[in-house]
């Protein structure tokens, strides 16, 4: 295997062990808790998701926020955006995001806060995260601009927080390179099977768009009469995860092979800390299987 498919693979595969580590932030209580101090609604996740993870571009507007996450229907953006920054502005959001995340891994981790495991694996994630290239990434080189927080626990949910908008940043490139608007991105997903459509219904497309986005791929060949993938986009599909792959693979190719696999090792507890809390979906708009006990 050359060098340049191993990083490539790596990539997928700590993101895969990574992204659950980071993820229950979206669900987990403390964080909807911290959400309504600050002042936003709190009885969906919505109104603060999209302050709490824009706010590393200071207080955009709707448009910036809509070309930076993609796969949302521009006019929900704008819905929960164009208020967001009336209720608390950037700093406080970036203030109040790291208490949440505090408070959430204190009650998800426990015993393992301050262990020398979860120390060494936030060290290996900031190595990392500070090795990646962020020109051209938005969302990613707002994060990386942003001051490292000294406990451990905090750093790593932020190291893990620049590497998966480093990804997805150029997850949303390659989707721009193969003609792929919001849209048509998860209807295509949902195509290949990656995840029902109904789960992309919180992203409130309308049914109209999702059925001229359903037309324009059939156009395209991307889609047959009953909607199905055909092979055309399938292959397609297939192309944009491996170049997405491809771009995530800087930041593992600086950390290198042994410290990769340590860092893999270290992450376990925590892993599985996450994937037993309860917290995250069966089924996601990120296609990462979720199981009540992890399987190596």
């Amino acid at each position: 295997m050359s060098d340049d498919v191993y990083y490539w693979q790596a990539a997928r595969r700590v993101w895969h062990q990574l992204e659950p580590v980071y993820a229950p932030f979206f669900y987990a209580p403390e964080v909807f808790a911290e959400a309504a101090r600050l002042g936003y609604a709190a009885d969906t996740r919505w109104p603060w998701y999209f302050p709490f993870r824009a706010a590393p571009l200071g207080e955009a507007g709707p448009r910036q926020v809509t070309a930076a996450f993609y796969s949302f229907s521009p006019a929900m953006v704008a819905r929960h955006i164009g208020p967001a920054w009336t209720v608390a502005d950037a700093g406080q959001v970036l203030e109040g995001r790291l208490r949440a995340v505090d408070s959430m891994y204190r009650t998800l981790l426990g015993d393992q806060l301050g262990s020398p495991e979860l120390a060494e694996a936030a060290a290996l994630v900031r190595r990392a995260a500070e090795a990646a290239d962020t020109v051209g990434r938005p969302l990613a080189s707002a994060t990386a601009d942003l001051p490292w927080p000294d406990e451990p626990h905090l750093a790593l949910w932020q190291g893990i927080s620049l590497l998966r908008e480093h990804r997805g940043d150029g997850h949303v490139a390659a989707l721009v390179t193969h003609g792929l608007d919001g849209c048509e991105a998860l209807v295509s997903f949902a195509a290949i099977g990656a995840a029902p459509a109904e789960t992309f219904a919180s992203r409130e497309w309308t049914d109209e768009e999702w059925a001229a986005a359903t037309d324009r791929l059939r156009s395209r060949g991307w889609l047959d009469a009953d909607g199905n993938a055909t092979d055309t986009c399938r292959e397609a599909r297939d192309l944009i995860e491996r170049q997405t792959d491809q771009l995530a693979s800087g930041p593992w190719r600086a950390l290198g092979e042994k410290s990769i696999d340590r860092l893999l090792e270290v992450n376990v507890p925590l892993l599985t800390a996450a994937l037993l809390s309860g917290l995250l979906p069966s089924t996601n708009t990120l296609g990462i299987a979720n199981v009540q006990a992890p399987v190596w």
